[in-house]
């Protein structure tokens, strides 16, 4: 499972970051998703509230039975052991996260599934490959840009990354370009003021807008 987990990912380039959604519109909002071409989809936990890791293990393990195997379904926002175990146990198949915390990617290892820790700098990007990632994150990306990957990635070229923090529809191309494996959108494509709405068409048609460039 691990590596074809891993190739989804290398094929499929995109993730798309699903936060404070509304249970109710969850299958929804996947559905128009997965109609625009999205393959892969990361349900965050919510640290500020009690109740955040609970409603979003209901929320992947929705999407999990609601899918099977059409649709990756991983966790983000992963910055404990216990939301590890919590995301696994709903059917995660990647653990993502905007730090790098060893204990989270050993116990993700651990448990077979696929780490993605967040890094920024060589040494934090390194340490996170070395320590059992399968992806880095480098999170926030647009914050310093292409031309920064570009640099990075020249000694850093066997370590696959993901570029998650200010990617759109104009910029995408430009960093798969400077080397990424594949990119993380969250409101740039599940946009809020669609989903209250109830425009999921719309959102099927922004989806094209990313995976039509893949």
């Amino acid at each position: 499972m691990s590596e074809y987990v891993i190739n989804a990912i290398k094929q499929y380039k995109i993730i798309a970051i699903i936060r404070k959604i509304p249970q109710a519109d969850i299958i929804p909002v996947a559905e128009a998703l997965y109609a625009g071409g999205i393959r892969l989809i990361e349900v965050t936990f919510n640290q500020a509230i009690a109740e955040g890791e609970q409603s979003t293990a209901e929320s992947i393990k929705a999407l999990c039975d609601h899918f099977g195997d059409k649709m990756l379904i991983g966790a983000g926002t992963v910055m404990s052991v216990r939301q590890v175990e919590t995301a696994v146990r709903a059917g995660a198949k990647y653990i993502i996260s905007p730090n790098t915390n060893l204990q989270v990617i050993k116990k993700t290892s651990e448990l077979g599934t696929i780490s993605i820790p967040g890094a920024l700098t060589p040494s934090e990007i390194v340490f996170a490959y070395e320590a059992g990632a399968k992806f880095v994150k480098l999170f926030p990306a647009s914050e310093f840009g292409v031309s920064y990957i570009k640099s990075i990635r020249s000694p850093l070229n066997h370590i696959p990354l993901l570029a998650v923090g200010g990617v759109d529809e104009n910029n995408m191309k430009d960093f798969f370009e400077a080397g990424v494996s594949g990119v993380g959108i969250g409101s740039n494509i599940v946009k809020n003021t669609l989903i209250s709405m109830k425009k999921f068409d719309e959102l099927t048609v922004l989806a094209k807008k990313y995976t039509e460039q893949i």
